[in-house]
């Protein structure tokens, strides 16, 4: 038989690209409805984000705050899976676009294996249990990285205008997009080749300003507070003098092995110094996409601290930088990176519905606690409230609160924060203080925290059963609404 006969008859290799990510992702999407894992406290206040719509927040651009709300109101539920139900979703997005996007640099197996690569990485096997704002980034992310690629081969003021909103969609979900904007000066800076022209980057500069404009306006009405916040997460750039954290850099730069898996992390560290000699373009402009970014969270870890996710962004680039090598170089390599990747993405959603059996035999405490013990918690809470006879409950813990929200939707008691007129410590403090005129008794929470005013000793106290507050005691107090000064400012 002829090969070209062969080949016609051979299954395209994007299509079978398309039917991996589509069976990890029902997978995903399956044992997500058997989960017993509780939404962590982010993940709470970005659901209360959804019934607040606005064009910012307290510590995040308001994407992330947006899709839950469209999920929810469509499936007519705010059930956990529902508020869940973007994180495959989104992830399994994020690699068919990289898939299009290594088309660019690569041939069609290699650029499959992209996307497939893409799947099944430990930061997406994560990223696709939780919903966050790195998960909603990422297709934008990627999107922006193919739409460039796209207008470095053929000029289009149409794809150039997209490549500006799709970029700014990607900074309304996270900040962290300006890093692709760094990486692109930075490439097209030292590689010529990966320039486009001055009147296609005019117009993605004006579809960006467009998107993004709405929540510069709203930082500039509200004090900045989410760049503020922002700035408090870099906090080197307020603190006196400087003072190092070498441990913290080796660390942040160790995590990168876990957060892209080991085989492929060690091969960009091999592959990206060899990249900057080769004579194509495209893989020196990739090794400035994704280096900038490890460099600049590294240099945060050494000046103060970073955490794991900080540069997930890089994923993209790097992907389509190490991946092709591999699968034309190296490809056993890549095979163990597959079989890796896809033991933690087979356990992760089954772990998840085992969070309230697992324990560890040292001390029997659950393995994943951390997701577990949110609701008995606020279920114990609005109990006590209604034996009080209030129809108010107010905490100054952020946790508390953020699960008293979910929880106390419909349910017609109201939960306020306590107020912080001088500068509140989280977005219910700024948004939900207890209101300086209401009157009557309410319900004082705390896992620790004095009450409001002195008074009357605890109505009741709680000892929660295993997971989050295993070794917390929950106080709760009646107390008037008139004994608060600092509501009064």
């Amino acid at each position: 038989m002829p090969k070209s006969a062969a080949q016609a008859k051979a299954p395209d290799p994007l299509r079978i690209g398309l039917a991996v990510i589509a069976a990890i992702t029902l997978y995903r999407v399956g044992m997500l409805a058997f989960s017993t894992a509780e939404l962590f406290v982010d993940e709470s206040q970005y659901w209360q984000w959804g019934q607040e719509l606005d064009w910012g927040y307290y510590s995040k651009p308001p994407l992330i705050g947006w899709v839950l709300r469209a999920v929810t109101e469509l499936a007519g539920s705010d059930a956990t899976f529902w508020i869940r139900l973007p994180g495959p979703l989104f992830q399994a997005a994020t690699a068919l676009i990289l898939m299009g996007a290594a088309r660019e640099v690569t041939d069609r197996r290699a650029a499959m294996m992209v996307g497939v690569t893409y799947v099944t990485l430990p930061v997406v096997a994560v990223g696709a249990l939780l919903v966050s704002t790195d998960t909603i980034l990422l297709p934008f992310f990627a999107g922006s990285i193919w739409l460039y690629l796209t207008l470095t081969r053929s000029p289009s003021g149409r794809r150039a205008l997209a490549l500006g909103l799709c970029l700014g969609v990607g900074m309304l979900a996270k900040y962290a997009a300006i890093y692709f904007v760094i990486g692109a000066v930075i490439g097209a800076a030292l590689v010529p080749a990966a320039r486009i022209r001055w009147r296609d980057a005019a117009l993605a500069a004006l579809g960006f300003l467009l998107v993004v404009s709405p929540n510069l306006i709203w930082n500039l009405q509200h004090d900045f507070t989410t760049l503020s916040h922002t700035a408090d997460n870099v906090d080197w750039v307020r603190r006196p003098g400087i003072h190092l954290n070498p441990q913290g850099a080796v660390e942040f730069l160790l995590s990168q092995f876990g957060v892209i898996g080991p085989v492929l992390f060690a091969a960009w560290l091999i592959i990206a110094p060899r990249a900057l000699r080769r004579p194509d373009w495209q893989p020196r402009w990739l090794v400035w996409m994704s280096l900038p970014t490890l460099a600049l969270v590294t240099l945060q870890a050494l000046l103060s601290k970073a955490y794991a996710n900080w540069a997930v962004t890089a994923v993209a680039a790097i992907l389509l930088l190490v991946v092709p090598v591999l699968w034309h170089r190296g490809r056993m390599w890549l095979w163990v990176t597959l079989a890796l990747n896809l033991a933690v993405t087979a356990f992760l959603p089954f772990a998840a519905t085992q969070a309230t059996n697992w324990t560890r035999e040292s001390d029997g405490r659950l393995l994943m606690r951390r997701y577990v013990g949110q609701q008995a918690m606020s279920d114990r809470i609005l109990e006590e409230a209604r034996r009080q006879g209030v129809t108010a409950v107010v905490s100054g813990n952020r946790h508390l609160l953020a699960g008293l929200f979910h929880a106390a939707k419909g349910s017609g008691i109201e939960v306020y924060a306590v107020p912080a007129p001088e500068h509140p410590p989280h977005f219910y403090a700024q948004q939900h203080p207890f209101p300086a005129d209401r009157q009557g008794p309410y319900l004082f929470a705390t896992l620790g925290d004095a009450p409001p005013c002195p008074g009357p000793l605890p109505v009741a106290t709680w000892k929660p059963g295993p997971g989050t507050y295993a070794k917390a005691v929950l106080s709760m107090y009646v107390r008037e609404g008139t004994c608060w000064p600092a509501a009064a400012d």
